[in-house]
């Protein structure tokens, strides 16, 4: 990384976790961060991650991070164990953004596109909002929203953290990247995982790649079979068009189009995919697109 970029910092503060808005857990996280420096600005990623869903925390950052310049400090809080032994770490993105998280999967997209240069390990003892010894139960406020204050102000900077982590010393989760192949037939396909739902339309994004759905080499209209396991059950099998917008079916049908991310997703016109067919997303939904010869409006028995 080049040096100017070493302990660049450019005041952005973002907060993602899985404590809602229902009380004052978030407020009391941007109290504290104002309170390290008035100069800095405290936005929101989401704080509407399903409770304890680390995988889904891991999604939201991946998704979110490189629309934010280099020097943007991100805190994400999804933290199930939190007091245990499991590490509070700051990482840093190869880009120059900086991630204040526990070390238990926060990080996992990034870690598996290779975009976390290095981690350094955050001292729970010393490293914390003065006075909050005696708690062990809000290290996002305690924590991790003091120590990404703290960088986003250029009050500390990551060197002035300790333990020095490398990208394979941390915590992954086991995603396994979208890819094309063949299968035993001898057909293209592509085989991926259902990493989240788009939360107020219903539709599944995939993990597969715009770079290795392109290796299918369709063209708008063309049909694929979808099918769509869950734990190795099959929970989905039929064919649906590969389309350009939604409006390219009729309400109420299924589709298969390229999303805001740039991956393979599912949808309905003016539906939700999720509700219609009672599938979901996270590590354990698999989905596999085959492809076949017909064209959308043709005949599919």
């Amino acid at each position: 990384m080049p040096d100017t970029l070493k302990n660049m910092t450019n005041k952005h503060l973002v907060l993602q976790t899985d404590f809602g808005l229902q009380d004052g857990a978030v407020s009391s996280m941007h109290g504290v961060a104002y309170g390290v420096s008035n100069d800095i600005i405290v936005s929101d990623l989401t704080h509407g991650i399903a409770p304890f869903n680390i995988f889904e925390g891991s999604f939201r950052l991946f998704q979110t991070f490189s629309y934010w310049q280099a020097g943007t400090v991100f805190v994400s809080v999804v933290d199930p164990g939190v007091g245990s032994k499991r590490l509070s770490i700051v990482a840093k993105t190869i880009s120059g953004q900086y991630i204040v998280t526990p070390d238990n999967g926060t990080l996992s997209h990034l870690l598996s596109h290779h975009l976390i240069e290095s981690a350094r390990v955050i001292n729970e003892t010393t490293q914390r909002l003065p006075g909050s010894e005696k708690s062990s139960t809000f290290h996002g406020r305690d924590i991790y929203a003091f120590n990404g204050a703290q960088l986003a102000s250029g009050k500390t900077h990551y060197d002035d953290y300790g333990q020095t982590l490398a990208p394979d010393d941390l915590v992954k989760l086991p995603i396994q990247p979208g890819r094309y192949q063949e299968n035993t037939a001898g057909q293209p396909q592509l085989v991926g995982n259902i990493d989240i739902t788009d939360v107020n339309f219903g539709s599944l994004w995939s993990n597969i790649p715009l770079n290795e759905f392109e290796k299918l080499q369709l063209s708008y209209g063309d049909v694929l079979r979808v099918q769509i396991k869950n734990q190795g059950h099959m929970l989905f099998d039929e064919l649906l068009p590969y389309v350009h917008t939604f409006n390219d079916v009729n309400p109420g049908e299924a589709l298969i189009y390229i999303n805001s991310v740039y991956t393979v997703a599912l949808g309905v016109h003016t539906g939700s995919f999720e509700q219609s067919y009672h599938v979901g997303a996270g590590p354990d939904w698999q989905v596999t697109l085959t492809k076949t010869v017909q064209k959308v409006g043709e005949d599919n028995e």
